[in-house]
């Protein structure tokens, strides 16, 4: 029983894996044995959180630039990652992007690029990862959702709650498409995270105190809050569950 969390052997490709949520759920999981994938756009960063990384948990770190808004480059990036760690257990989709913008003005430009990133982005790379966990019909796919996934929100927040709601479906449909391989695809589904792009509303303490008051347990969530639950979702103690989205908002969906 006491290994039931363990990832041993098992090798987790984490995209958007270079800082903020996507870094912390990526040293849990070498934490716990597995062997860590980071990818995002930037190698400047990548470095620096694969050195962050590597001193926080003993274990190297390989990383690899990717724009997940790019099919060539998806498919480079599973290719290189087989080639070198021979094998794709566990995907983390941690990417994402909010832009708020007033309904009325919403920039189309602006809206094309956070579908590309939070929408295309997540299925082109489950679309390629996938087909590595159905020729060994095996694999754990994590999602990044939100609570904005399915609860609406004022404040110029139609588009990123469009991308994750349609991050909602394409975890179900998939848990079910896929579901024949052994495959088995879920969600994190976070409130407000303080990250260094949300790092200015902790910074202030009123506006930190109003979205407190919308949490039940009266505290802003910190990324590593979201890490255990991600663990639990790449383990064996969630074997028996699929197309499902883990919230983790301190009650706010209790409501």
């Amino acid at each position: 029983m006491n290994e039931i969390f363990r990832l041993d052997g098992k090798v987790a490709l984490v995209t958007g894996g270079a800082g903020g949520i996507g870094q912390a759920l990526a040293i849990r999981l070498s934490q716990y044995g597995a062997k860590v994938v980071i990818a995002s756009r930037n190698q400047e960063a990548l470095t620096k959180a694969a050195k962050e990384m590597e001193a926080a948990t003993g274990n190297p770190v390989r990383t690899h630039v990717v724009d997940v808004t790019d099919e060539a480059s998806v498919v480079e990036l599973v290719k290189n990652t087989v080639a070198q760690m021979g094998t794709i257990d566990i995907l983390v989709n941690a990417m994402g992007l909010n832009i708020k913008r007033d309904a009325f003005d919403y920039p189309m430009d602006d809206w094309r690029r956070i579908l590309d990133i939070n929408v295309t982005g997540t299925m082109m790379v489950c679309k390629h990862v996938g087909q590595v966990f159905k020729a060994k019909k095996q694999g754990k796919i994590i999602n990044l959702s939100s609570v904005r996934g399915i609860r609406g929100k004022t404040g110029g927040n139609v588009g990123y709650s469009a991308t994750k709601g349609a991050v909602e479906m394409i975890t179900k449909c998939l848990a079910l498409e896929w579901a024949p391989y052994n495959i088995h695809v879920n969600a994190l589904g976070p409130a407000l995270v303080i990250t260094p792009g949300t790092i200015h509303i902790q910074n202030n303490p009123e506006l930190a105190e109003k979205y407190k008051k919308d949490i039940p347990l009266g505290r802003l969530a910190v990324p590593d809050d979201i890490a255990g639950a991600c663990v639990f979702l790449a383990s064996p103690a969630s074997d028996f569950i699929t197309g499902q989205t883990l919230f983790i908002d301190g009650g706010v969906t209790a409501s």
